[in-house]
């Protein structure tokens, strides 16, 4: 039985790795389940290429460490201390179908055009802290309107604070989705003294994907493990929300569609666009399901005149308005009136 096990472990772990959680750490983290990876390889510690990392692996790293659910795969580099210049990188592509053991019984190849700018990371639960508080809420504060200011969160009805540490425009793209604004424009720390807040400081290390639909849903640092000043509170400004119309049809629901901006109506090119750019539309504007119509029908309505306020318009279909869709800058377009997108809806 001894011998067979033998030979078990021979075939399933890579050469050079020992079969054993001392065989991966993870360096530089808030505890011993978040940082930067590293592995064993004859006695020595290396780092991991992010080349092909994601999820799986990182799930496979934290079963190895006796961790909770994997979290998240950040870059390796967001971990002080840096990697030393004479440490190698021992691996790169690696991947797991996440259902391993150890890191060492995934497929990988050998380092060999990676630097330390790409090691990997990686984001577990800690099962020795509790898990942070859920909050029920976010807004933007003390900016000029409701789509630009402060980030802050309400937990049991106290709002508080979010440090720009580990913050990313990708959590700014989630915050605007959830307000129903438009997108990420920008994110910034160290707000005007005046915009500074004066609550207690609700969490840090932010690690959005840009995916979630809200704030709860990203992985976040402990509560009350923020060392961070209000100088460095979090502030967001996203576009304002679009407000839209159908015109020239003899209905509400059907017609060339027409965006405003800045006080000015003004129509969109139909580069790109499609289906699910019409069932965005219509779902916005309370019309029910696009009618999908022919591009006669499209036609009927006539070309527009004045702006052209949007171009590239892509969307995936699931989003609850035009501006959570990806488009070109407001007026950057290459088109005529004969290309204005018309709509028709079923309501």
């Amino acid at each position: 039985m001894a011998l067979l096990f033998s030979l078990i472990l021979a075939i399933c772990t890579r050469p050079g790795f020992l079969a054993s959680p001392s065989g991966v750490r993870l360096v530089g983290g808030l505890h011993r389940c978040e940082g930067r990876v590293e592995v064993r390889q004859n006695g020595q510690w290396g780092t991991v290429c992010d080349d092909g990392w994601d999820i799986k692996d990182v799930a496979v790293v934290c079963r190895e460490l006796g961790c909770g659910a994997a979290n998240g795969t950040p870059s390796g580099i967001l971990y002080e201390p840096p990697a030393e210049n004479e440490q190698k990188v021992f691996i790169q592509e690696v991947s797991c179908t996440g259902t391993e053991d150890t890191l060492a019984q995934c497929e990988q190849e050998e380092a060999y055009n990676c630097l330390h700018n790409e090691d990997a990371g990686a984001l577990c639960e800690n099962p020795e802290i509790p898990l942070s508080p859920v909050p029920e809420n976010v807004r933007l504060a003390d900016g000029p309107g409701r789509c630009k200011g402060r980030v802050e969160v309400k937990h049991q009805n106290r709002w508080y604070s979010v440090c720009q540490t580990g913050w990313s425009l990708r959590a700014a793209k989630v915050v605007c989705r959830q307000l129903g604004c438009g997108r990420a424009v920008r994110t910034q720390k160290r707000c005007k003294k005046l915009a500074q807040g004066q609550r207690s400081i609700w969490l840090s290390q932010m690690s959005c994907s840009g995916r979630e639909a809200t704030l709860q849903d990203c992985p976040s640092g402990p509560w009350g493990k923020s060392t961070c000043i209000h100088d460095e509170d979090t502030w967001v400004k996203c576009e304002d929300p679009f407000d839209l119309r159908l015109v020239g049809g003899d209905k509400l629901c059907s017609g060339r569609l027409e965006v405003l901006h800045k006080g000015v109506w003004g129509s969109v090119c139909d580069d790109n666009w499609g289906e699910k750019e019409d069932q965005v539309v219509c779902k916005q504007l309370g019309c029910g399901k696009s009618l999908s119509p022919s591009f006669k029908d499209r036609k009927s309505y006539g070309p527009g005149v004045g702006r052209i306020w949007l171009d590239d318009v892509r969307c995936l279909g699931e989003e609850q308005s035009l501006e959570q869709c990806q488009h070109r800058f407001w007026g950057y377009h290459d088109c005529t009136h004969q290309e204005d997108v018309a709509v028709i809806c079923s309501g």
